[in-house]
């Protein structure tokens, strides 16, 4: 289980997505795997707290892992699965 030490910070927002710093790794999230942030705004987006190992946008209410942010595509089928 990671830990955050330090505060994740988004570097760079674009039309596609959005890229985001943690602990030195550098983090993208596309828009298309992560259709949840692509109408929030930049202040939504900007703010982010690290609570263990998961991500936590408290304006937006959006919580996730940061295993489904390292492989977006392997953790959104698994909950893909799930949803039907």
């Amino acid at each position: 289980m990671a830990i955050c030490v330090t505060h994740p910070e988004v570097t760079i927002i674009n039309r596609r997505g959005f890229w985001l710093e943690l602990r030195g790794e550098e983090l993208y999230l596309p828009f298309l795997e992560f259709p949840e942030f692509e109408h929030a705004s930049i202040a939504q987006v900007c703010q982010v707290e690290c609570l263990g190992a998961r991500l936590y946008w408290p304006l937006l209410h959006i919580d996730l892992p940061l295993q489904s942010l390292r492989n977006p595509l392997v953790s959104r089928r698994k909950r893909d699965v799930f949803n039907c």
